[in-house]
């Protein structure tokens, strides 16, 4: 007899899962127990329900493929749904399983039971709870389907009793549980585009994270009309730093050259980007956006023509018959700015002008410089998001994932040890801040225990960076609870059995980050910062500086009146 735990994790190894996250529980135990039966699919024990979420959403975003994270009855279920926020604000397919009271007591307020469907129906595209094992083909393959159809989280419930029963035949139509493929857009469309391209004077080409796989056809675009190419902070990986037309990005997590090239262009392309800091975009209307996902055409600044399409076809169909441009002038403009740029962020991450403190900045170029051709770069939220996405330099065959669009602290670790399981032999280096570490620092021993070789930099900055960034941008001091005391990070590898390195000599960070990055195995690099240290801003408003020393003014006062 096949059981419903037995079908689903038959489907799953057949589609190609290769990895469930997850806490075993009472609920789970036939799930858990058919998994242990083959050989195809490993169960991924962790320490915490969200780290097993951050996990699967980890894998789903650098790869596009399903991953699947569990949690049992009540309480293990819904320390899901925090993670989960992460594949579902940057749409990336992840199924999650959660269990059940048994169904002959639910509705009679027992022990663990909630309503599953209503906690999980903000985050997930489609939640469904099984009440008969006649449901399970027909309810896993919609769910699965919704997952990859709409890019984002399907949540299945499933009580142990259900989870035991006999399954009634297999999961039909398995084939078309695949990831969405390329979207050619109207000839009308790109004819349009054609024309607009045309009229202007000057045009930059903005890649979003859509652009991922479009990187001849960018390049060819760019040489053809002298564009700069600007990228989004999910874009940071797509070329190599150093190529000429690779400008740099926008925004915060950015620099002059593209912040400039974008507002100043005449036409700007959007391509596969919802760039959501409309801030930094311009107003004129005259854009172009390209996106396989109709509902995000013109909503962040207002465009001329929405190209419902991937951005690789889309490119490749405006190349064909397009007149090569001589005029180079815009772009040049563009290049001095970048190199200008750059010389600056060399400058501020060069470690000798540390004299008793180690500026942040050293340890994110450090750390890009000295990693592998194709390491994997995770990144938590907060300062530490400033100092890694604005000093790593990528060189085109590395990957850089983390928090994007749910911007969240403390999700990191997580993400990284679902990364490092794709490829055990690949390099991983997470990125994270003092504060974000510790708030899920039970799953480093996910790291241990499963021999995930994650590369851990802790900056250690004594407090929460970001936070009193925009509080001193506000022109307030920093308030209580901005700051707290570490523990020590280093100290606490060894606890664990691994390799603790410690930072705190500007002058021998860069042995200590060598031998840090050679360690087989997880490992913790804690790196001491300077707390006081300020990210390098495209564009500071007089105002900004106005209130920046206004707050320092105050933060002064403070520590002398105690007020």
């Amino acid at each position: 007899m096949t059981t419903i735990a037995e079908l689903l994790v038959e489907t799953l190894a057949e589609i190609g899962v290769r990895q469930v996250f997850g806490v075993v529980g009472d609920a789970l135990n036939p799930f858990t127990d058919a998994i242990r039966k083959q050989k195809v699919i490993e169960w991924i024990g962790v320490r915490h329900e969200e780290g097993a979420a951050l996990a699967a959403a980890g894998q789903a975003k650098l790869t596009g493929r399903l991953a699947v994270c569990c949690g049992t009855t009540g309480p293990g279920g819904n320390h899901l749904v925090a993670g989960l926020y992460e594949a579902s604000k940057d749409h990336a397919p992840v199924l999650a399983i959660s269990g059940g009271v048994p169904t002959e007591l639910r509705g009679t307020d027992y022990l663990q039971e909630d309503n599953p469907d209503l906690l999980f129906r903000d985050v997930a595209v489609y939640t469904q709870t099984l009440a008969s094992a006649s449901q399970a083909p027909a309810v896993f393959h919609q769910a699965i389907a919704e997952a990859y159809g709409r890019r984002g989280v399907a949540h299945i419930s499933i009580p142990a009793d259900v989870f035991g029963a006999r399954a009634h035949g297999k999961v039909p139509s398995l084939a078309t549980l695949r990831p969405n493929p390329e979207v050619a857009p109207a000839p009308a469309d790109i004819a349009a585009l054609r024309e607009l391209v045309a009229a202007a004077k000057t045009i930059t080409l903005l890649c979003g994270n859509g652009a991922h796989g479009a990187v001849a056809e960018l390049e060819a675009l760019s040489a053809q009309l002298h564009a700069p190419l600007v990228h989004t902070y999910r874009a940071l990986d797509l070329m190599p730093f150093d190529h000429p037309n690779w400008i740099g990005g926008l925004g915060l997590i950015g620099g002059r050259a593209g912040t400039d090239a974008v507002v100043d262009a005449d036409l700007l392309l959007m391509l596969g980007s919802d760039y959501p800091y409309v801030e930094y975009l311009p107003k004129h209307g005259r854009v172009v956006q390209v996106d396989e996902r109709a509902f995000a055409l013109g909503r962040r600044t207002p465009v001329e023509l929405g190209i419902v399409g991937s951005v690789r076809p889309a490119v490749a169909m405006l190349l064909q018959d397009l007149p090569q441009r001589s005029d180079t002038s815009f772009l040049d403009k563009a290049q001095k700015v970048r190199t200008d740029w750059t010389t600056m962020l060399d400058e501020k991450a060069d470690p000798a002008r540390s004299k008793d403190l180690i500026h942040p900045q050293a340890v994110a170029r450090l750390s890009s410089d000295l990693a592998d051709d194709n390491a994997v770069f995770v990144t938590d939220t907060g300062e530490v998001t400033l100092w890694a996405g604005n000093w790593i330099r990528p060189r085109g065959t590395q990957r850089i994932t983390g928090s994007f669009n749910n911007a969240a602290v403390g999700t990191g670790l997580g993400i990284a040890n679902g990364v490092q399981l794709l490829d055990r032999d690949r390099q991983v280096v997470l990125h994270v801040g003092d504060g974000g570490f510790t708030m899920l620092l039970g799953e480093f021993m996910t790291s241990v225990e499963h021999g995930l070789a994650v590369k851990v930099i802790v900056y250690d900055n004594g407090g929460w960076g970001l936070v009193h960034f925009e509080q001193e941008g506000a022109g307030n001091p920093a308030t209580k609870g901005s700051t707290f005391p570490n523990i020590d990070f280093a100290a606490f590898a060894r606890a664990c059995g691994v390799k603790g390195f410690t930072a705190r000599d500007p002058g021998a960070l860069a042995e200590t980050m060598r031998e840090f990055l050679a360690t087989s195995g997880p490992a913790i690099l804690h790196a001491v910062v300077d707390p006081d240290e300020i990210p390098a801003m495209p564009h500071i408003k007089p105002g900004q500086a106005i209130r920046f020393g206004i707050a320092k003014v105050r933060e002064a006062i403070s520590a002398v009146t105690g007020g």
